[in-house]
C-alpha cells in the first residue's frame, strides 16, 4: 500500500468519524427535543388533572359556599336557587360552582408561578370564556375524538384537554342542548417556560469528542504510517548487508528502465561479484564471510552519491548498482573506483593473487536498444562473466 493510498484511507476514516459524531449530535439533539416535549406535556397534564380533581370535589358537593369578599363576588352567570345566603349582617355567602372555582384557581396559579388556566367552550355562558382561535380548533377536534392537544410555541407550552358533560353539569348547561357525555368545553393550560434544549452543551461536547477522535486518528495514523514505512523498508532491505534486497532491485530497476524510456535517458547497471568467495568462506568460516559481505556492500553503497542511484544484494556474493541517466566514458572510471574501494578495505583473502578481497564487475548501459530491463541484466551478466574469464579483479563493459 502506497503512502497516497494510506493517506486516502486515513482521510476516509476521519470523514467517517466526523459523520458518526454528526449523527450522534443530531440524535442527541432530537432526543433533547423529544424529552423537552414529553416533560412539557406531562407537566401540563399534571396541572390539568389537579384541576379535574378539584372540580370533581366541587361537583360532588353540588358547589360550595364561600364568603362574599371584594375578590369573591356572586357569579352573575350562575342561575340557581339559593345562590347567595345572608347569614348575618356582616356575613354573606355565595355559591361557588366548578367553573367559578376553576377561574379563581387560575388567578392564584398565574400570580404564583405564571401558569395560565382558561376554561372555555364553543358555547360559553360567560363572555370571558370565549375560546381563542387555537382553543376553538382544539374544541372542534375534541368533538371529532381527539383526546388532548399540546404544542410548544416560543419558550412556552400550551396544552388543552376536553371537559365532558356529567349529571352535575346539566343543571346549568342542559338548556344549551348538552347531554351526558358530550364535549362541553375544555381547559387550556399554558406553561410560562419549559426546559431549554442544551444546544450549547451538546455542541461543545460533540466538538470535543470529534476533535479528540480526530487527534487520536491523526496520531495513530502517523504511528501506523511510520510503522508501515519501517515494515516496507525492512521488506526491501537485505538483513545481512543493510543494502537493498533482490526484491527491491527487481521492482525498481523496472521502474528506472521505464522512466528512462519516457525521458529518453540512459540507464546503467553494474553487477559485482566477490572473487573466490566460496574459498574465503572455507578458509575463515561463514561468520567471517558474513562480515566480509557487509563491508563490501557498505563500501559500494557509500560510493553512490546521487539520489536515484542504489545498491542491492543481487545474489549470495553478488551486488548490483543501478545508475539512472548515466553513460559514457566515465563509467569505466567509476567502475574502477568501485574495484579499488574494495581492495582498499584490506580484507585478507589468501586465495586471491593480491592476498585481499577483490571484486569483478560487469557494466551494461541501455540507451534505448534494450527491449526490457531483463535484457539489461543479461548484458551486465555477460560482461561480468567475461571479467571472470579474463582473470577476475577487473572491469568489463558490455558493448552498446
Amino acid at each position: 500500500m502506497t503512502d497516497r493510498h494510506f493517506n486516502l484511507r486515513l482521510l476516509l476514516a476521519a470523514l467517517l468519524w466526523c459523520a458518526l459524531v454528526g449523527l450522534s449530535f443530531a440524535w442527541n439533539l432530537y432526543q433533547a427535543h423529544v424529552q423537552r416535549q414529553t416533560l412539557a406535556i406531562e407537566t401540563a397534564r399534571s396541572f390539568f388533572e389537579q384541576i379535574l380533581i378539584t372540580r370533581s370535589w366541587n361537583a360532588r358537593h353540588e358547589g360550595v359556599y364561600a364568603r362574599v369578599t371584594p375578590d369573591t363576588q356572586p357569579n352573575p352567570y350562575l342561575k340557581v336557587p339559593n345562590r347567595d345566603l345572608r347569614c348575618s349582617e356582616d356575613l354573606c355567602l355565595t355559591l361557588i360552582n366548578p367553573a367559578f372555582m376553576t377561574r379563581q384557581i387560575a388567578g392564584i396559579a398565574q400570580h404564583r408561578n405564571g401558569v395560565q388556566f382558561h376554561i372555555t367552550s364553543l358555547k360559553p355562558i360567560r363572555p370571558e370564556n370565549e375560546p381563542t382561535p387555537w382553543e376553538a380548533e382544539a374544541l372542534r377536534q375534541f368533538e371529532q375524538g381527539l383526546a388532548e392537544k399540546g404544542e410548544i410555541f416560543g419558550e412556552r407550552y400550551r396544552y388543552m384537554a376536553p371537559l365532558y358533560t356529567e349529571n352535575a353539569c346539566l343543571k346549568c348547561h342542559k338548556e344549551q342542548g348538552y347531554e351526558k357525555g358530550d364535549v362541553r368545553g375544555g381547559i387550556s393550560v399554558t406553561l410560562p417556560h419549559i426546559a431549554r434544549i442544551p444546544f450549547v452543551e451538546l455542541t461543545v461536547s460533540h466538538l470535543a469528542i470529534g476533535l479528540g477522535g480526530l487527534l487520536i486518528l491523526l496520531v495513530m495514523g502517523h504511528l501506523l504510517e511510520v510503522y508501515h514505512r519501517q515494515l516496507r523498508e525492512q521488506a526491501n532491505i537485505d538483513a545481512l548487508t543493510g543494502v537493498s534486497n533482490r526484491r527491491y532491485f527487481t521492482g525498481h530497476l523496472e521502474q528506472e528502465w521505464r522512466r528512462g524510456r519516457r525521458g529518453q535517458q540512459p540507464l546503467t547497471l553494474i553487477l559485482c561479484d566477490i572473487d573466490h568467495f566460496k574459498a574465503y568462506n572455507d578458509t575463515f568460516g561463514h561468520p567471517a564471510g558474513d562480515q566480509c559481505l557487509r563491508q563490501v556492500a557498505q563500501a559500494l553503497q557509500g560510493k553512490l552519491g546521487r539520489g536515484g542511484d542504489f545498491c542491492a544484494r543481487y545474489g549470495g556474493e553478488e551486488f548490483a548498482l543501478v545508475l539512472p541517466n548515466t553513460s559514457g566514458s566515465e563509467l569505466q572510471t567509476f567502475a574502477e573506483e568501485l574495484r579499488q574501494i574494495v581492495i582498499s578495505l584490506n580484507i585478507p583473502h589468501p586465495s586471491n593473487a593480491g592476498g585481499v578481497v577483490t571484486i569483478s564487475l560487469g557494466v551494461a548501459t541501455d540507451e534505448g536498444s534494450c527491449p526490457g530491463a531483463e535484457t539489461l541484466i543479461q548484458h551486465a551478466d555477460r560482461a561480468l562473466y567475461l571479467a571472470k574469464q579474463k582473470g577476475r579483479n577487473r572491469v568489463e563493459i558490455h558493448p552498446a
